[in-house]
């Protein structure tokens, strides 16, 4: 049998069961009772089966595949979360079709159009382009993280939390003054609480602090171009200060502590850096960088189970969709390292 395609027929005459009841054991083993799950299971393995993925995507229109859109690989971030959604296919086996929209939104609808196209069950949005409105008219089960998601399920981040903890650890560091420096992110947009909970964290305990709102870009370059900027006026500023800097993740932080080390040889005292995300070039950097970690693999599991909720109510057969979108939200953990010693 091993030497030709076993086809269902074959595992019919082995059992002694229909082929009827061979295509259910596929497609709804629930109405097959355990004791005969097993047998066919055991016949399967005798006889060397090979599952035909298309016929049975054709049969039942279940593709298991969902659809992953991020914004950039550049930033660290994105391939770590991205790496961590790819790897629960060992438990909830699922397949990915991954694309990078680079911030064009007309991509992007395309791209959600191919994935549609090709039956996709879910989509997972990381990238911020489309609003979460234009999402929902897509008519599939879809959960974003870290980006605007009034109108669909999402997984989070508590950013105002990360905030507080970023300002309180440079303030323990013996900063005279802290300064943030991010986007001009939207309030509805989770990196907003940022910004918000190092403003109250400052302005609670009358700490001396800035704001720099600026447009990194999207490249390596317009960010090492901004980031160059942000340090000369840091320089000129605040000279003879101790200066806390926050940075708007790991891959932004990375690059000012290369700038301040290759001025000074060294990073001096007198500045103390935190990133965001605990990606892994927080802790791979020349000097390994004190981050506000999210807990990437968590949000990558509820990311899946959010998802594959909405998906199997969709295949009852009367599904009840959701009232309101769910949000989860996770706790951020500090990691401190060698950059507010």
């Amino acid at each position: 049998m091993s030497k030709k395609s076993v086809t269902f027929a074959d595992i019919a005459e082995y059992t002694g069961f229909s082929k009827t009841t061979i295509s259910r054991y596929f497609n709804n083993p629930d109405s097959i009772t355990v004791v005969n799950q097993e047998r066919i299971a055991n016949a399967l393995e005798v006889l060397g089966y090979k599952e035909n993925k298309l016929a049975r995507v054709m049969a039942n229109g279940k593709t298991e595949m969902v659809g992953i859109i991020i914004p950039n690989l550049y930033m660290h971030y994105y391939s770590d979360i991205l790496d961590h959604i790819i790897s629960t296919y060992e438990k909830y086996g699922y397949k990915f079709i991954v694309f990078a929209g680079n911030e064009d939104a007309d991509i992007e609808r395309k791209y959600i159009n191919e994935l549609l196209a090709y039956k996709t069950e879910g989509l997972i949005i990381l990238s911020h382009t489309l609003s979460s409105n234009e999402l929902s008219n897509y008519n599939v089960p879809i959960v974003t993280i870290e980006r605007e998601d009034a109108y669909v399920c999402s997984v989070n981040t508590d950013n105002y939390m990360g905030g507080i903890q970023a300002a309180t650890v440079l303030a323990k560091s013996g900063c005279d003054v802290l300064i943030h420096a991010n986007t001009d992110v939207p309030e509805s947009v989770p990196a907003y609480g940022r910004i918000k909970g190092f403003r109250k964290f400052c302005e609670s305990n009358e700490f001396e602090y800035k704001i720099m709102i600026k447009n990194f870009g999207i490249s390596f370059d317009e960010n090492l171009a901004e980031i160059l900027k942000i340090f000369h006026e840091i320089e000129e500023n605040y000279s003879g200060k101790k200066v806390g800097i926050f940075m708007p993740n790991d891959t932004h932080a990375n690059i000012l502590l290369n700038i301040i080390v290759k001025k000074y040889g060294i990073l001096p005292d007198k500045y103390k850096i935190v990133g965001f995300d605990n990606s892994p070039v927080s802790r791979e950097a020349v000097i390994p960088i004190t981050t506000v970690g999210q807990q990437v693999d968590k949000i990558a599991e509820e990311a899946m189970e959010l998802l594959l909720m909405q998906i199997n109510e969709r295949k009852k057969r009367r599904p009840k969709p959701l009232s309101t979108p769910i949000h989860k939200v996770l706790t951020p953990i500090l990691i401190r390292r060698e950059t507010t010693k």
